[in-house]
């Protein structure tokens, strides 16, 4: 696994870090709030569960699973919902909860669809932005750290559902990923 990394972009520390001061933010910027985290699977799970134990507050957290990335490195275009939330979230100051933002097509249609449902609040937390990848408009409320216009695996990023559980965040080697698109064309 270590040999398809290219670099390490982000160490364990630098995430601990990143997440810790999103954490405080959210504690602070909630504390009289109805808060509802809303991971988005997978890739938001490693994040979720070290950000829930960096706020100091009151919070409950509900899940969705999305997905619009198939095998490949590039977005589809095409969102599904596979899990749907389980919790009904009017009156809730919902908190969306992503590993990365990149395109922000899959994050505009979840927008969307909360806002539907009628929260009192909707914001968004990534520890991850890419905003030379953006196709959509997308205000973020909180960010940890900007990445490059790389792909990048660790801590709940995947390629291909591999490499998630690396403890630090690096830049996969393109032979990697090309190699599977290749065989795919």
């Amino acid at each position: 696994m270590m040999n398809d990394i290219e670099r390490v972009l982000f160490n364990e520390e630098c995430l601990k870090n990143a997440v810790n001061e999103i954490g405080r933010k959210i504690s602070s910027d909630y504390r009289d709030k109805n808060l509802l985290m809303v991971s988005i699977l997978k890739g938001s799970v490693v994040f979720m569960s070290d950000l829930i134990r960096a706020i100091s507050i009151h919070c409950m957290v509900d899940f969705m699973c999305v997905s619009s990335y198939g095998s490949g490195p590039k977005t589809s275009g095409v969102v599904k919902i596979l899990k749907d939330l389980d919790i009904e979230i009017a009156g809730y100051d919902v908190l969306i909860v992503e590993d990365i933002l990149d395109s922000g097509i899959t994050l505009s249609y979840i927008m969307e669809l909360i806002r539907a449902r009628n929260p009192a609040s909707i914001r968004i937390c990534t520890l991850f932005d890419k905003p030379v990848k953006r196709d959509v408009a997308i205000k973020l409320d909180y960010k940890g750290l900007e990445v490059p216009d790389e792909f990048i695996v660790g801590y709940g990023l995947d390629y291909n559902e591999k490499y998630r559980n690396l403890r630090f965040v690096g830049v996969l080697k393109p032979k990697i990923y090309d190699k599977q698109n290749r065989g795919s064309l």
